[in-house]
């Protein structure tokens, strides 16, 4: 019997930007094994999911995966341009991490109360590659905050961020210090991979970034651990 699984996110997600991992879940399972749809949505924050719900529940899957939060992580950054970014995505206060612990809480309550899914929510990819920087302690402090809000709401905590710090502790990679991907950067991706044929994982290699394209888009290592996540938890969902 297919299971029918929504993915709900942001770019990471959408997959513009960066590898799919949605296709790497799809292709992991046996043929038919699953039904993916895709909610996601470039620079969303939980607030901008919560406020897109509607065609979740109008025709409620039986599993779905929640993955937000980077772009809610990245606004606690210093030097991020949080005014633009408010004014860009129609955000009614300043993020900050207690705004983001009540949105996501009450994505998986609507979700909750609405549909008969099971309901995952992974933490958040490691921003960057060095693991005592500033950004990927970030990460990792919100991850925690996700933790908190599946265990509140009755949801499953899918490990993505430990799993992710994991693998780059076994890469040892150079420390190249984080930079904020701006939206100019982001059009120089799509142009690489649609103009001159690049690929993200060439991308990647060129800027000596592992599981990244950018310290946030992640190539198509860093969306196998997406879809890794997710595989091993599907088996084992509660009916």
């Amino acid at each position: 019997m297919t299971t029918r699984v929504a993915c709900l996110g942001d770019s990471l997600t959408r997959a513009q930007l960066s590898a799919d991992y949605l296709d790497l879940l799809e292709r992991s399972r046996p043929p038919g094994d699953v039904r993916l749809a895709r909610f996601g949505v470039n620079g969303d924050f939980a607030y901008n999911l919560l406020r897109r719900l509607d065609p979740v529940v109008a025709d409620p899957p039986d599993v779905i995966t929640v993955l937000i939060g980077t772009n809610d992580a990245r606004a606690s950054l210093p030097g991020h341009p949080v005014e633009r970014t408010m004014k860009r995505k129609h955000l009614p206060e300043r993020p900050s991490a207690g705004w983001f612990q009540q949105c996501l809480g009450a994505v998986v309550e609507r979700l909750r109360q609405q549909t008969d899914a099971t309901i995952g929510l992974l933490s958040l990819p490691v921003l960057g590659q060095q693991l005592d920087g500033a950004p990927a302690q970030t990460s990792q402090a919100y991850s925690r905050m996700i933790a908190e809000v599946a265990t509140a709401n009755g949801a499953a905590y899918l490990p993505l961020h430990e799993r992710q710090v994991e693998e780059l502790r076994q890469a040892d990679p150079p420390p190249i210090p984080y930079r904020d991907p701006t939206p100019a950067a982001g059009l120089g991706v799509v142009l690489r991979t649609a103009v001159l044929r690049q690929s993200l994982d060439t991308i990647s290699r060129r800027r000596g970034l592992v599981l990244t394209t950018d310290h946030i888009h992640q190539n198509s290592r860093g969306a196998a651990l997406v879809a890794e996540v997710i595989d091993a938890w599907l088996p084992t969902r509660s009916a």
